[in-house]
């Protein structure tokens, strides 16, 4: 049986920052958790922040393969957009090693903690800005700028899904799909 050493190092890694941080994982407990001397790791990665960044390529992927597995094409872009949001953040609120660089950058203000969570909210706009592209290709929704629109959609569901809910009681999916339908499909203003 071939050991791929470096997949070996790879999950060790995603291990230890979820289970300690960026800041308290060193080399050292990746080393140790991966069963290989400190050196085979430098054989496959330059330095920590490399190796964290291949661990943040994974995340953001299967992030991304979380919302593929609800989209619909025959369905409306509205629809597919709730799911896909639901999905993404559900992910993003239940991963490990998601949830512990929001936790270090509360408690600690690490920077690559910093850049992981931006990392994060910028995949999940990537992903918004491209079905925003496809329903204005399909005739779907007005013309509008994709990414500024996916920017404000990944912040509206933001707000009524984790902000809401600092101060009120939490809205249930189908509430927030109602505001989200409202707010973003039909508008505020009477006709």
């Amino acid at each position: 049986m071939v050991i791929d050493r470096r997949q070996q190092i790879v999950e060790a890694a995603a291990k230890s920052f979820a289970l300690f941080g960026y800041k308290a994982t060193t080399m050292e407990q990746v080393a140790k958790l991966a069963n290989v001397g400190k050196g085979t790791i430098y054989t496959f990665f330059t330095n920590k922040e490399e190796l964290f960044q291949e661990i943040m390529n994974r995340l953001i992927q299967e992030m991304k393969n979380v919302a593929e597995e609800v989209v619909d094409p025959s369905r409306h872009f509205f629809e597919n957009l709730y799911l896909v949001l639901d999905r993404m953040l559900d992910f993003r609120e239940n991963h490990e090693l998601a949830v512990k660089l929001s936790m270090e950058v509360n408690e600690l203000n690490t920077q690559m903690a910093h850049e992981g969570t931006k990392q994060i909210e910028a995949a999940i706009i990537s992903y918004i800005q491209q079905q925003v592209q496809q329903a204005l290709d399909k005739g779907e929704i007005k013309h509008c700028n994709p990414e500024i629109a996916a920017f404000v959609i990944l912040k509206l569901y933001i707000a009524l899904t984790i902000d809401w809910k600092k101060h009120h009681e939490p809205l249930e999916k189908s509430e927030v799909a109602e505001l989200m339908k409202l707010y973003l499909q039909e508008g505020l203003a009477l006709d």
